[in-house]
């Protein structure tokens, strides 16, 4: 999808934001002898922006609008390095709103639902995100936040919870506890929105199946406002994107030019109204696709396709470069196993090992189920790792995101 007129307009508007305020990618305009764009080969012509830039601007540099303005700040995690600050006016906080009351809309959420919110709140964007655009909508806001299981059953059982907000993770440990504890029939939930991190079908199927709820994946980053930038419909064929208020385009991470729609690449997003730190061409370093043709549900909003990892996953073993999605898709065809694994990479005697640690039950044979997953893998990626299978809930689950891959040669 190229950009169009208005929202060439609306960058043009962004554009002089960010010279007037003189920041990192003002200055860099500057450098360029850019005042605007006219044409969306103009656009493409624009420089990129990366997160080293909006580290390199901690902790305020990012802040284009006047400091009155501004109401509040939200921040990365910083758990590779400096957080990244990112300053909202009081427009931000509408906007942001106002897209995340249509991902609600488009999951068929209403203001007759009890929406029980349980990612983070305080400076990371989930819970707070999660919290407005509910507002926004009219609903019952129940605003647990992250951790306590107990509670966090207590009153999804007391209050009658009809929509769970959560990770892939955090909702997977609580369809466990459900079912251990005997109380699916207290559970009253219909619905998930479910976002933060990449996952698989497997993991999809089970929690969907062991809550009996439909499952919406939501989009979004902290540097772009914070989840609730996309959403995928009823007919689960990718993400509805708010094109009036964010730019998406696909780029070869290589290459760094666009595209076509329907192929692979890297997302890159440029924000068309924000006003306390606008981002132009941001690289994301998220794997995506947009989804080109009209939707069955036949909504206006663009899609983009379901996140498939990060350019900054790959790890190169034994001179192979391996994706976790790949890891994913072999252990995908297996049935015994759960969707929880992890992968933990070494460098022992001189040589790399890439060892899997997968869960299955106590009735199938361990040796038997570890030499085919094994078996398969190579088939992937060229070289046989070491697979260990464990018994069901050995491995950690996550209140948060799940850290699914430990590079040990690093550490």
């Amino acid at each position: 999808m190229k950009i169009n007129e208005s929202q060439i307009k609306q960058v043009n508007a962004e554009i002089e934001q960010l010279i007037k305020a003189d920041s990192f990618y003002g200055q860099r305009l500057k450098e360029h002898g850019i005042s605007g764009i006219e044409t969306v080969e103009d656009f493409e012509k624009l420089p990129f922006s990366e997160k080293k830039d909006l580290r390199d601007a901690y902790p305020l540099g990012l802040m284009t609008a006047p400091e009155e303005k501004i109401v509040r700040i939200h921040s990365s995690s910083g758990t590779t390095g400096l957080p990244v600050i990112i300053p909202y006016t009081q427009k931000d906080v509408d906007v942001w709103a106002e897209m995340f009351k249509r991902c609600y809309e488009m999951a068929g959420i209403t203001n007759l639902d009890r929406i029980h919110i349980t990612p983070g709140y305080g400076l990371w964007t989930a819970g707070i995100g999660f919290q407005a655009g509910a507002e926004k909508l009219g609903a019952m806001v129940i605003p647990m936040g992250p951790g306590n299981t107990d509670k966090q059953l207590q009153m999804m059982s007391d209050l009658g919870s009809t929509v769970l907000c959560a990770t892939s993770s955090y909702a997977l440990l609580l369809a466990e506890e459900i079912e251990k504890r005997g109380i699916k029939d207290k559970i009253k939930l219909k619905k998930g929105v479910i976002g933060s991190e990449r996952w698989g079908e497997k993991m999809r199927n089970r929690i969907t199946n062991e809550l009996g709820i439909e499952i919406y994946d939501i989009y979004g980053l902290t540097e772009i406002y914070g989840p609730g930038i996309g959403i995928s419909c009823k007919y689960d064929c990718g993400m509805h994107y708010w094109d009036d208020y964010i730019y998406i385009e696909i780029i070869d991470p290589v290459t760094l030019k666009p595209v076509p729609d329907g192929e692979m690449g890297e997302v890159v997003i440029t924000t068309l109204c924000k006003e306390g730190a606008p981002l132009i061409r941001y690289r994301t370093h998220d794997l995506s696709k947009i989804i080109p043709g009209e939707c069955e549900c036949k909504s206006k909003f663009p899609r983009l396709g379901t996140i498939m990892g990060r350019t900054d996953d790959m790890m190169k073993i034994k001179g192979v470069n391996v994706f976790p999605s790949q890891i994913e898709e072999v252990l995908a065809m297996f049935h015994e196993i759960s969707s929880e694994y992890q992968i933990r990479i070494s460098h022992l005697d001189g040589k790399d090992t890439m060892r899997i640690y997968v869960e299955t039950t106590g009735d199938v044979d361990f040796i038997d189920l570890s030499k085919r997953i094994a078996e398969k893998v190579k088939s992937k990626i060229g070289f046989t790792p070491l697979v260990k299978v464990v018994e069901m809930g050995v491995l950690p689950r996550s209140e948060k995101k799940s850290k699914r891959v430990f590079d040990e040669r690093y550490e």
